[in-house]
């Protein structure tokens, strides 16, 4: 157990937890009442967001700024790209986000298991799929904030849930700049992007639990938050990386489904839809301030398919900006429908283990003995 999943111990007047009275002196009462006042705003806030009035209005909220993030592309634009695109590939793109959907949250309960917090998938999707609404909100923080406290009603330590969502993060930054390295340079038109070959040396390394697990330290000790509870094993790593290529296979295979419905050659559109969309998501999680990288994503996404969409240029940068456009639809819809299916389907609250009862049954006789 963490410090901060501790109940308070210092009372505002200088008095144990359990009431008995402090030695008395002023200059020894004035560090406890600091920190109690401290816990107090704490658990306040800490009600606050774990209310069903808040949580309501931030699923709400995140679902108006997801719905604006599309909109804010024109409905003209949007409605001819789904024409030009048709049904059929827009309904395949879907399909292939929704299992990248799946794959993501078979690396989020992956990594939490490994930290020490094993739950069932239909546990893990409400408190992922509810969560991650809030990379619609100008930075990356909301979705760690609301699985906190969405898993905290599972009894899963929030500075455990917070590890475990800062951890899929990380790794899929890391293995999106992989799959843009080993695609990108081998793609036709695409010699831009040859520097990207200086990366590998740097990146593949960090693949090994050595290497990983010293820069996941350093990461959360810049970051200010509490360190991985226990290193991330060799098995529990390479699953949560095997889990985190997938989602980028399918992320690529949705850009491919629209870019050889507009006329790409299948094996240049292959590389260039799944390491260009993969190079497009890293910058875009990266640029913080935009929600779900809007706007950064679909530039980069352009650029990179631009030379295989078509001679004239003209019309090459529309079949490309199709796709982009597309391609935001069909994510933005597959958010909310696995937030939906999550949302309806409530999973009971498991009991709590009776070995934890058992434990803190000493600490209580031995307080009680000490006073």
């Amino acid at each position: 157990m963490r410090p901060e999943d501790l109940p308070m111990i210092d009372g505002a007047d200088g008095t144990a937890g359990d009431g008995t009275p402090g030695d008395g002196t002023a200059g020894r009462q004035e560090g406890p009442a600091a920190r109690s006042r401290v816990q107090v705003a704490l658990g306040v806030t800490r009600r606050i967001v774990g209310g069903r009035l808040f949580k309501c209005g931030f699923v709400v909220l995140a679902v108006v700024l997801g719905g604006y993030a599309i909109s804010a592309e024109g409905w003209g634009n949007l409605y001819h790209s789904l024409v030009r695109i048709g049904p059929v590939s827009s309904a395949g793109a879907l399909l292939a986000v929704l299992v990248m959907q799946f794959a993501t949250l078979r690396t989020w309960q992956v990594l939490l298991a490994g930290l020490g917090t094993p739950l069932p998938t239909t546990v893990v999707g409400r408190i992922f799929f509810i969560g991650q609404l809030g990379k619609y909100l100008p930075g990356s923080v909301w979705p760690i904030l609301t699985q906190m406290e969405l898993g905290a009603a599972y009894r899963v330590p929030r500075a455990r849930s917070a590890s475990a969502s800062v951890l899929t993060m990380l790794i899929s930054l890391l293995t999106g700049l992989i799959t843009a390295v080993v695609t990108l340079p081998f793609a036709s038109h695409s010699t831009g992007y040859l520097w990207v070959f200086l990366a590998a040396p740097v990146l593949l390394p960090c693949l090994h639990p050595r290497v990983l697990n010293p820069l996941l330290r350093l990461a959360f000790k810049l970051a200010r938050r509490p360190g991985l509870e226990e290193p991330l094993t060799g098995r529990v790593l390479a699953r949560a990386l095997a889990w985190s290529f997938a989602a980028w296979v399918f992320n690529g295979l949705q850009i491919w489904l629209l870019t050889v419905k507009l006329g790409a050659p299948l094996g240049q559109a292959a590389l260039l839809s799944l390491g260009g969309y993969a190079f497009a998501w890293c910058v875009g999680f990266l640029v913080i301030f935009a929600p779900a990288g809007a706007g950064f994503r679909e530039l980069l996404l352009v650029a990179a398919l631009v030379p295989i969409l078509g001679h004239d240029a003209a019309t090459a940068r529309d079949a490309a900006t199709a796709v982009a456009l597309v391609s935001r639809i069909v994510t933005t819809a597959s958010d909310l429908i696995v937030a939906g299916a999550a949302a309806f389907r409530r999973p009971r609250v498991p009991p709590q283990p009776q070995e934890t009862l058992i434990a803190a049954a000493p600490v209580a006789s031995g307080t009680a003995d000490s006073s």
